[in-house]
């Protein structure tokens, strides 16, 4: 499954992320070949899932931003044997080491504000080896570049990615893909 997730990147580094239901119908009807699902609840979560499944693409599911479910191993367990998504996105480290052990692919996000946040994510990942990060906000090329050389993990650029410039930018530092919610952008 992790040689999809890349070979998908490969094709198209756009990746759509949704925020809210109203977004479903958008991204599948985009050329995005991947999904990420940054917000949603018990109620909801696995018929996303299905909807996205049957339309052929890949989906993502934030685990922190599930309404509902707690943030712990029981949970990453229902949610790989009962909503079936192709991977999961998580802040967490032990969700993240969790995640891997269940063979399911993780990226984990990591928020970069200031020198001693882009050090210990550097470490973090070093450490516990996600399957990809994605680094927030995505207008940072040179911290992108940083990451990628330090980490050797496929990193995604996402959050306050504006235009294609950003997108460029970020893929010619080193990003693998670029994660937005900004529906004008998953056509670029």
């Amino acid at each position: 499954m992790t040689h999809l997730f890349y070979n998908k990147l490969q094709e198209n580094p756009i990746i759509a992320a949704i925020r809210d239901h109203t977004q479903i119908n958008a991204a599948l009807q985009s050329p995005s070949e991947i999904i990420f699902i940054l917000k949603s609840d018990i109620f909801n979560i696995s018929s996303i899932v299905d909807q996205v499944h049957a339309n052929r693409k890949q989906i993502y599911i934030h685990m922190d931003l599930i309404e509902g479910l707690a943030k712990d191993t029981l949970a990453i367990k229902y949610i790989q044997q009962k909503i079936r998504p192709d991977g999961i996105i998580t802040t967490r480290a032990n969700l993240v080491k969790t995640a891997k052990d269940l063979n399911m692919l993780v990226i984990q996000r990591c928020f970069v504000l200031d020198h001693l946040s882009l050090d210990t994510g550097i470490e973090s990942i070093n450490s516990i080896k996600p399957d990809a990060v994605e680094i927030l906000p995505g207008i940072m090329p040179r911290i992108i570049k940083k990451f990628a050389e330090s980490t050797n993990i496929p990193i995604i650029a996402g959050g306050l990615i504006m235009n294609k410039k950003d997108i460029l930018q970020n893929l010619q530092a080193g990003a693998v893909g670029i994660s937005t919610s900004k529906e004008e952008i998953w056509y670029m």
